[in-house]
């Protein structure tokens, strides 16, 4: 295998996928790229997740990696051309908690557990309420007094519908008493770019969409959506120690194929992941951007989407949720 010169990154990855490609060495694919699709628009943590891990499973693959945006509906296209392409582990998803949600609240064209092969959970992200640095709000509690001052006034912006921020922006509104205007962005980039020009009162983003923004003093946060402070902003309260205990959501990415991916390519897959995401380089990228590597593959990754589904439908009921069809 040819190491490239393209800095040390590609070289620690290489070395670490040697002994997995040793086990497969029937593991090129002729030269077919392994289509990796994305569910949302450029610059957002999915896409980013996908850039960065691409590398490193080129090489593992020994084929080429294509990175395709699909957005629309909810992330249901991309599914959809997931659930739809034939088994043979060239096409893969990069599926998250809108994989669960959306047939639960809308009719699509998959099953969230039977349509897919779970291969890798990688990651997580915190998700965090920000509103424009010349905004009034200071705190999470600011916000919020403002929306029980003017209620159906101020506009809440995120991901959605029928997204985790979707979720978690109704499930916020529940708990809070809050009658803040949902406004569904096709993407965390478009959201951010939304409140940077004041076209939102706030946003509910992943921390990685969020974060250069917070360190060039244009955007503020004022709470995480995680149960706990999270690492890059520790000073950062929660909403739940805001005055909202048992309130939480957090967003997780991981790796899937269609129904039916033959157990010789998922093996492979997950080697190829776990050495990729082992690799102390990509750990620090991702980390830069705020992806954490919660790595887990195969019966442990379909156990936690079996789990987020009935966690998801309880959430949906209690806050009463719905999406136009």
């Amino acid at each position: 295998m040819h190491v490239s010169r393209s800095g040390p990154l590609r070289a620690a990855i290489v070395l670490a996928i040697l002994a997995v490609l040793s086990i497969h060495p029937a593991a090129a694919q002729s030269g077919r790229p392994l289509r990796v699709i994305v569910p949302f628009p450029p610059g957002g943590s999915a896409d980013v997740l996908a850039r960065v891990i691409s590398a490193g499973l080129g090489d593992a693959a020994q084929q080429p990696i294509v990175v395709e945006n699909h957005p629309g509906a909810g992330a249901s296209i991309a599914y959809d051309l997931t659930a739809r392409a034939v088994p043979d582990g060239n096409l893969v998803v990069v599926g998250s908690n809108s994989l669960v949600i959306n047939p639960l609240l809308r009719k699509v064209n998959y099953d969230s557990v039977a349509s897919f092969t779970p291969v890798c959970n990688l990651v997580a992200s915190p998700m965090i309420f920000v509103v424009n640095q010349a905004s009034s709000y200071k705190s999470i509690g600011d916000l919020i007094a403002a929306a029980h001052n003017k209620p159906a006034t101020l506009t809440l912006g995120a991901l959605g519908p029928a997204t985790t921020q979707h979720i978690a922006a109704e499930s916020f509104k529940h708990v809070s008493k809050s009658n803040i205007i949902f406004v569904p962005f096709a993407g965390g980039a478009p959201t951010v770019n939304a409140l940077l020009g004041q076209h939102v009162d706030a946003a509910l983003v992943n921390y990685s969409e969020a974060v250069e923004q917070i360190k060039a003093g244009k955007l503020r946060a004022l709470a995480t959506t995680s149960a706990k402070r999270i690492k890059p902003a520790p000073d950062l309260p929660t909403v739940a120690e805001s005055g909202y205990p048992g309130y939480a959501s957090e967003v997780w990415l991981g790796i899937l194929g269609p129904a039916g991916l033959p157990a010789g390519r998922v093996e492979q897959l997950s080697k190829w992941l776990t050495a990729v995401m082992s690799t102390p380089e990509v750990g620090a990228r991702l980390e830069a951007v705020g992806l954490y590597p919660t790595l887990s593959c195969g019966n442990d990754f379909a156990k936690l989407i079996g789990a987020k589904k009935a966690e998801y439908a309880r959430t949906i009921q209690d806050a009463n949720i719905a999406v136009d069809k």
